[in-house]
């Protein structure tokens, strides 16, 4: 456990005049409030602020910023008020404290929700002081080092966190140690196999690659005594993570790996990083399209290198990196390594774009109030962008991995982006779903009558993009709706010869809508039109109940209405919050008991039952979606699908009738062919009860050795 003055030597050999005394006073503040809680490991509770603020000091962050991360936890697990945190250490600590404490005051209907609520408070927070992200970052590189002690569910969920969120952050923050660090550690819990193929290939080729890297490092080092240029020469195996990715992106095993070994040359000037550029690149081949010049095109957290991969004579791969000793300290300690991180204070607008992503995530969180859409949104902007094209008049724009010219309208400004018809890219005509690529130049063609797609959901990248064509799509289905409520109401009313939808201020249904915590008439008639709110909900409060029940005269439309509503009693399906809802079931997924499923607001229509992983529902408007969960019920079955293929045998379809019969389902329907090759292919529907039974019919039928594949239509 690292100690109080190991954390003052290190502030002191950066800072002389640091204030200690305040440090001290932390110290003893957050032992004492700490006494007697104890850490999974079985560490006195106070070793996880004295590592955080270890770590903060390692990044060379002001006294405020240690102070902060021994005091980060105070509030949160202790009784300790802010007001006194404020009282005693003043209002720069209090306010970075609070910005790392959680909601816990507040009951959240999911883990989901809470975890989006966290994210949104620490996003504000850092927007006035960015010593809130590095206070948080510290705080969780601890926790994942000491994430061991946790269950493996939360093990689990904790690095996927981490890995979606917290490691994309320190890269924007330009630490890119810190986010190497996150990500190695994500990885250890999420895909431990993984892990130990990659960490045991490496250690077998150990030997092999520190020869090599000595052979490549003394080759530089002379080559560039020669020419005159005096470089440090750094040579090391690439972090696990970003051997894991191109694992994955090349569907490779470890040992078809081989570029894993990475070269850093730092040199004095600009001039010497592309002098030395030239000088490697007539050493060894150069891989086609995997030079980057991020010096002339610096990333938006200032990291500036120029990164080139080669292919050495013996066919031996290898990275190298070029950077001036400014750039390296940049890109090794990110904001800690600029003065604008002293008393957290951003620049003047305009002076650089090093934070216009923060400016971003503030805008996202006052918009979206959605916690999937949201978490989905800050996760897509956190990650680092890749591609720079540039608009015809030679203005340089950023996007990430394969973005695409709809990204690029969307950029430039949302009615560019609504009125997008298509695009050129480097003056030729491409589709719309093109991928931007480094040095395009790119051209958008609007025309006024033109709107966003839902298409388009399909392909952008951006959260700019995908949160502007959202807006649009709600604003339109809610037009929509609107008219489809009022034309739902105003059928029921002719009953009861009101005419109340023709008043001009409609002040008795403005009465209504307020009843249902609703502000405007217009809302009313949306929720009737999504099927949220039934139009008989309306009608008693319009007239007397009594009234409204004793109606006896039906109209063809209330009798098919009763009818259906008579059918979902038997539906055995709670939908949470609604009742006397028309309920129905999807046909793309036809879910079954057992199954987890979500409800989805078809306007007019009442409510579509899906499984919830059901593609139809993963690309549908979060708003329209509601929980929903099965009834107990006995005696009620529902239909499944199922497509069997065999090799053609006699006796084939009576054995798989018996697997049927034996499991009690009925078969409704069947057909069934022969292919040329031999092949027969049979499609059942059928009646079960639940999905378990479905599975044990599935798992059966599977046991059939001429059976070559079960499908669930």
């Amino acid at each position: 456990m690292i100690r109080l003055n190991d954390i003052t030597s290190i502030i002191l050999s950066y800072n002389p005049n640091a204030n200690i005394n305040l440090i001290e006073k932390a110290y003893v503040f957050s032992a004492k409030v700490h006494k007697g809680q104890v850490r999974l490991s079985g560490e006195p509770y106070l070793s996880h602020p004295l590592e955080v603020s270890g770590i903060l000091a390692s990044m060379k962050t002001d006294e405020i910023t240690v102070v902060s991360g021994l005091l980060h936890d105070t509030v949160e697990d202790t009784l300790t008020e802010l007001s006194e945190i404020e009282y005693l250490f003043g209002k720069e600590v209090a306010r970075i404290v609070d910005g790392v404490t959680k909601i816990s005051k507040i009951k959240f209907v999911s883990k989901e929700e809470q975890q989006a609520e966290n994210i949104r408070k620490m996003i504000l927070a850092m927007a006035t002081d960015i010593r809130v992200l590095l206070v948080k970052l510290a705080d969780r590189l601890h926790n994942m080092q000491t994430l061991g002690y946790q269950p493996s569910e939360k093990q689990e969920k904790i690095a996927r966190e981490t890995l979606d969120i917290y490691a994309p952050l320190a890269g924007r923050m330009g630490i890119f140690w810190m986010k190497s660090r996150l990500e190695d550690l994500s990885l250890y819990y999420l895909e431990p196999k993984i892990y130990s193929d990659i960490r045991l290939g490496i250690a077998q080729r150990h030997e092999g690659q520190e020869r090599f890297i000595k052979e490549i490092r003394d080759i530089l080092s002379e080559k560039l005594k020669e020419v005159g240029i005096n470089a440090t020469i750094k040579g090391r195996h690439k972090h696990f993570y970003s051997i894991y990715q191109k694992m994955m992106d090349q569907n490779l095993n470890i040992n078809q790996v081989y570029d894993i070994i990475a070269f850093r040359i730092i040199v004095s000037t600009v001039k010497e990083c592309y002098e030395t550029l030239g000088l490697i690149h007539s050493l060894w081949k150069p891989v086609s399209g995997r030079f980057k010049d991020y010096i002339s095109l610096p990333k938006a957290n200032m990291y500036q290198s120029l990164h080139t991969s080669l292919i050495t004579s013996l066919g031996e791969r290898m990275e190298i990196q070029i950077r001036t000793w400014d750039m390296d300290k940049i890109a090794e300690e990110g904001i800690a390594a600029h003065w604008m991180y002293k008393e957290g204070k951003f620049p003047e607008k305009g002076s650089t774009s090093q934070y216009a992503w923060i400016g971003k995530l503030l805008e996202w969180q006052k918009s979206l109030v959605d916690p999937r859409e949201f978490l989905e949104t800050v996760k897509l902007d956190l990650f680092s962008s890749e591609v720079y094209v540039f608009t015809p008049k030679g203005e340089v724009k950023e996007f990430p991995k394969d973005a695409t010219p709809v990204d690029f309208a969307y950029s430039i400004h949302s009615e560019i982006g609504d009125r997008c018809v298509g695009a050129k890219v480097n003056e030729r005509i491409v589709p719309l779903n093109y991928r931007l690529k480094n040095g395009d130049v790119v051209q958008i063609i609007t025309s006024k009558n033109s709107n966003p797609s839902r298409d388009w959901l399909s392909f952008v990248k951006t959260s700019t993009a995908r949160t502007r064509i959202r807006q649009w799509i709600k604003k339109e289905e809610r037009e929509e709706s609107i008219a489809i409520g009022k034309n739902i109401l105003e059928k029921d009313l002719r009953k009861y010869h009101i005419n109340v939808l023709k008043q001009p201020n409609n002040e008795q249904l403005l009465d209504v809508a307020n009843k249902f915590s609703l502000k405007t008439v217009d809302d009313l008639m949306a929720s009737i039109g999504y099927g949220k709110i039934s139009s008989k909900q309306i009608l008693n409060r319009l007239l007397d109940r009594e009234e409204v029940e004793g109606e006896k005269q039906e109209g063809l439309v209330q009798k098919i209405v009763h009818k259906i509503q008579r059918k979902r009693e038997h539906k055995g399906i709670t939908i949470k919050g609604m009742s006397d809802m028309l309920i129905r079931f999807g046909k793309c997924c036809s879910p079954l008991p057992g199954e987890e499923i979500v409800g989805y607001i078809t306007r007019g229509r009442g409510i579509t039952i899906h499984q919830k992983d059901c593609s139809y529902i993963k690309g549908a408007d979060p708003d329209r979606l509601i929980d929903a969960e099965w009834e107990t019920s006995e005696g009620i079955t529902y239909v499944a699908r199922l497509r069997i293929t065999n090799i053609s045998k006699k006796g084939m379809l009576a054995d798989v009738s018996a697997i049927f019969s034996q499991n009690e389902a009925n078969i409704i329907d069947a057909d069934v062919h022969t292919t040329i090759d031999k092949k027969a292919i049979s499609s059942f529907t059928i009646e079960v009860a639940d999905y378990n039974q479905l599975k044990n019919i599935i798992s059966r039928i599977k046991s059939i050795k001429e059976v070559l594949k079960v499908e669930r239509m």
